[in-house]
């Protein structure tokens, strides 16, 4: 008995990322505790640590943890200001369209930091989100992200309209948001004239 229990739980680990589920529900069951967010695009802050299970050959946290760390941010940001009820009463979803990182300074072992996120602008189809990683030893950004959050089945000033009962207007989009927007837009462009798509769109 106790060997066919240790084969399955091997083959759903082996087959499924089940701490990263596990982290996600627990994220949001405890963000849904939580008093609400009442600025729908303000900042937020989740505490983290590096633990072992983050590191790399090189001693510091690997450079997809933070990746990782990003999402379960979204997840606590999106349930703390009640996007995920716009989200499920507008029958829309968000998927990650394009993000963007910089590795300032590397997190080590059992270091503390803050992830801080907020929506700094939107457009017609998009959300765009940044995360900063804040260490606790002396305040410095060791790393920030940029996400594109596509909004599907609805757009993003519908989901605020909802939200905040009125509509809203994007703050300025920030230069360095422009300048990556940019290279999206050349990088599309490219990849539609490698593949001959723009031909045929003519």
């Amino acid at each position: 008995m106790i060997l066919w229990v240790v084969s399955g739980l091997l083959v759903v680990f082996g087959s499924f990322d089940v701490w990263y589920f596990l982290r996600g529900t627990w994220i949001v069951i405890r963000s849904l505790l939580q008093e609400p967010v009442r600025d729908v695009v303000g900042e937020q802050v989740i505490h983290g640590r590096v633990l072992p299970h983050d590191l790399d050959h090189m001693g510091h946290m690997n450079n997809s943890r933070y990746l990782r760390e990003c999402d379960f941010a979204r997840f606590a940001y999106y349930t703390q200001n009640s996007m995920y009820k716009a989200f499920r009463a507008l029958r829309a979803t968000v998927v990650a369209g394009a993000s963007t990182i910089r590795y300032r300074r590397s997190l080590a072992l059992w270091e503390a930091f803050e992830l801080r996120s907020r929506i700094v602008a939107w457009d017609e189809k998009s959300f765009y989100v940044e995360h900063r990683f804040v260490s606790k030893l002396d305040g410095f950004i060791s790393a920030v992200m940029l996400c594109r959050q596509n909004v599907i089945r609805s757009t993003p000033e519908k989901i605020l309209e909802f939200l905040c009962k009125k509509k809203m207007a994007s703050p300025d989009v920030p230069e360095d948001l422009q300048h990556w927007l940019q290279y999206i837009s050349a990088s599309s462009q490219a990849l539609r004239a490698e593949s001959g798509l723009e031909e045929k769109t003519k």
